[in-house]
C-alpha cells in the first residue's frame, strides 16, 4: 500500500477498496477493468494510479483489506481463552462463514484469489496463503491444550486439512450458485470435527 493512498480519510480508502473488490470478485485477475474500478470508486484511472503503483498493488491491497476483514470478525476474547482444538476450529469457522455468508462479494473475490492460476498474482497469492495460514496457527492456537493429540498426529496438518476442507466447500457452493446457508454448514462441519477428533485424539 503505497503511502499516498494511506493518507487518504479511512472512509474515502474503504470506498475505493470496496469498489476494487466488487470488480475483482467479478472478473478473473487479467479480464478486471482498472477503468472500472476507478468508475466505481468516483475517480479518473490516473487518479487511481496516482495512489497505486500499478494493477497488482491495488489487487494484493485489497487482498489484505479482506484479510483484515475476516480476521476482526473472527478474532475476539472469546477465540483467544480457548483450550480445546477443535472448539477453536468450530468457532472461529461459523464466524467466517457467517462473515462471507453477509457479503458476497468477499466471497467471490477470497474464491478467486485462492484458486487462481497462471495470473500475474498467483505466486504471490499462494505465498500469502501459506504465510496466512502459518500466521493464524501460530496467533490463535497458542492456548490449545496439544496434550490431548495421538503422538503421531501432528494438529498442524489436521489444522491445515479443514482449512482447505472449508474453503474447498465454500468454493462448491459459490460454483453451483447456491447460498451459505449457516444450518447447514454447521451439521456438515460437526460431522468432520468428529471424524477428525477420532483420527487425532487419543481414547478415553
Amino acid at each position: 500500500m503505497s503511502e499516498r493512498f494511506r493518507e487518504l480519510p479511512e472512509e474515502r480508502q474503504i470506498c475505493i477498496l470496496r469498489a476494487a473488490m466488487e470488480v475483482f470478485a467479478k472478473y478473473d485477475y487479467k479480464k478486471a477493468s482498472t477503468d472500472l474500478i476507478a468508475s466505481r470508486a468516483g475517480m479518473s484511472k490516473g487518479l487511481l494510479f496516482y495512489y497505486f503503483h500499478n494493477k497488482k498493488d491495488l489487487y494484493l491491497t485489497v487482498y489484505e483489506y479482506v484479510k483484515q476483514i475476516i480476521t476482526e470478525g473472527v478474532a475476539d476474547t472469546r477465540l483467544l481463552e480457548m483450550t480445546d482444538f477443535f472448539e477453536l476450529i468450530t468457532y472461529a469457522t461459523m464466524k467466517k462463514i457467517r462473515i462471507l455468508a453477509e457479503n458476497p462479494y468477499i466471497v467471490e473475490f477470497s474464491l478467486r484469489s485462492f484458486y487462481s492460476e497462471k495470473e500475474e498474482i498467483s505466486g504471490e497469492l499462494k505465498l500469502k496463503t501459506r504465510e496466512g495460514i502459518d500466521e493464524n496457527y501460530r496467533q490463535y492456537f497458542s492456548k490449545i491444550d496439544f496434550s490431548k493429540f495421538k503422538e503421531d498426529v501432528n494438529p498442524f496438518e489436521i489444522f491445515k486439512m479443514m482449512v482447505w476442507i472449508v474453503d474447498g466447500y465454500v468454493h462448491e457452493r459459490q460454483m453451483g450458485n447456491e447460498p451459505l446457508c449457516l444450518e447447514e454448514i454447521s451439521r456438515v462441519f460437526a460431522n468432520w470435527t468428529e471424524m477428525f477428533k477420532q483420527i487425532a485424539y487419543k481414547s478415553g
